[in-house]
């Protein structure tokens, strides 16, 4: 029998749980540069800017991948798309095990940066197998399980490379990846893909590739080693051309890759519009905290923490982030995504403010991070376990899949813009940044945060009108 006849059947919670283990050890792989970059950077004998690439290429690859991969596993079927996926990051991340050099690492990174996909890969099949109560808090248990890879990731990064080598800490969570898909691949029933009798829209693939790839090189290009303003209007011209053309050619298309129709939901495009906003702050947090614990405390703030203290200092928001992720889901059945994202703005919102004038003690960032952290991540996974559940079926992995990259394109602007507020109140004498420019980069972040609620709240007059 052909997977196209095979009928949907009801998953279990072994099913559930090695997509769950599968989303933990990607989450881990993903998160190994990052602790590891100053030890890269003298192994590999390159500069700070190369070293950053290592991170940045995952990134961009990630956000240019998921839409796609979203829009194919709506097509040809959930499992049968995540399974070649894998291969690919597996392939990436024994490559970048063994990698002798710069070069190699970079070309592993761009093949393990496909693994954002996977998240709205996972949903599709939550969504086939499971009633939508419960496909809801499923999304969030393998969403979270991606973020505990995260903590994983950067507490065994360091060890890893110390105790055996570098080459490891990218080979161990790939051998663990590949169980997980075999597992998978075991016991995950196949969902039928869609028939159709058009082709796929390979012109709105590639200008909606286009279109992400353009942005985030931009925008790490200005992250990294900055950009004239001249080159900033250049990099925003081309990318505007590329969304009008790819907004053009998906409205001529038979088969769409992004059913325009769908986008102007208010579910949709609700959710994209909340997600980048809370994520921007988001953001602007991820960047600034340990900017502010690693400034030396000799002139009155600041408090000269080391690679490591920054790190312990981190855990509990880190934590926070991973349980929040699993409680996002069960809060959007229960109280609705609208609810909770007021909730979680009003908590961000409060918190970077109070921030801005009280962060003399190590216990006030801790405690921040880990409010901020938990409001944020059950906010995000509220709205995309929602959008997830309110589009049509065969819409679940693209919908989600813009979700994903609009969750990684906020969290990236946020940290450039929380990096040029710092930079723009560098003392001029030292280079570091002042204690008033940390206060003003929380302040903003804080009103960024509020500005949730005022869409919140102009979406709700919109939907009684």
């Amino acid at each position: 029998m052909s997977e196209a006849v095979i009928s949907p059947v009801r998953i279990g919670r072994l099913s559930i749980g090695a997509l769950g283990v599968l989303a933990l050890a990607l989450g881990t792989l993903q998160s190994v540069v990052e602790p590891a970059l100053p030890l890269l950077q003298r192994e590999l004998g390159v500069s700070p800017a190369e070293g950053a690439l290592v991170a940045n290429t995952l990134l961009v690859t990630g956000a240019v991948i998921t839409p796609v991969a979203g829009k194919l596993g709506d097509r040809y079927g959930g499992k049968r798309v995540l399974i070649r996926l894998m291969a690919v990051v597996s392939a990436g991340g024994l490559l970048a095990g063994l990698a002798p050099d710069l070069p190699v690492l970079l070309l592993g990174q761009v093949l393990q940066g496909v693994m954002v996909g996977a998240l709205p890969l996972s949903f599709i099949l939550v969504r086939e197998h499971l009633p939508s109560g419960e496909s809801q808090v499923a999304i969030g248990v393998v969403v979270a399980l991606f973020t505990g890879g995260g903590m994983v990731g950067t507490a065994v990064a360091g060890p890893i490379a110390e105790g055996l080598s570098w080459h490891w800490m990218f080979a161990l969570p790939t051998l663990a990846i590949i169980a997980a898909t075999l597992v998978v691949t075991r016991l995950m029933p196949h969902d039928p893909p869609i028939h159709a009798d058009s082709r796929i829209d390979w012109p709105g693939v590639v200008l909606l590739s286009g279109t992400l790839l353009t942005f985030m090189v931009g925008l790490v290009t200005v992250t990294s080693a900055g950009l004239e303003p001249g080159e900033v209007g250049a990099v925003a011209v081309v990318v505007a051309a590329l969304a009008t053309g790819w907004v053009v050619v998906e409205r001529r298309a038979a088969s769409p890759m992004v059913d325009l129709r769908m986008l102007a939901k208010p579910a949709m495009w609700n959710a994209c519009v909340l997600t980048f906003f809370i994520t921007i702050s988001s953001g602007m947090v991820l960047l600034m905290l340990p900017q502010l614990f690693a400034v030396s405390a000799d002139g009155g703030y600041g408090f000269g923490a080391d690679t490591t203290d920054i790190g312990l200092f981190l855990l509990p928001g880190a934590v926070a982030g991973a349980l929040s992720d699993s409680v996002g889901g069960v809060a959007a059945r229960r109280f609705g995504p609208r609810a909770v994202v007021v909730a979680g703005g009003v908590i961000t919102a409060t918190t970077m403010i109070a921030l801005a004038a009280l962060h003399t003690e190590a216990w006030q960032l801790v405690l921040a991070k880990v409010l901020t952290a938990f409001a944020a991540g059950v906010a995000t996974t509220a709205l995309l376990a929602g959008t997830a559940t309110a589009v049509e079926a065969r819409d679940t992995g693209i919908a989600t899949g813009l979700l994903v990259v609009t969750r990684v394109i906020g969290v990236a602007l946020g940290a450039q813009i929380g990096g040029a507020i710092l930079a723009a109140g560098a003392d001029s004498a030292t280079g570091r940044p002042t204690e008033s420019a940390f206060g003003t980069g929380f302040a903003v972040a804080g009103v960024v945060a509020a500005m949730s609620l005022l869409v919140v709240r102009i979406t709700k007059k919109g939907a009684q009108a």
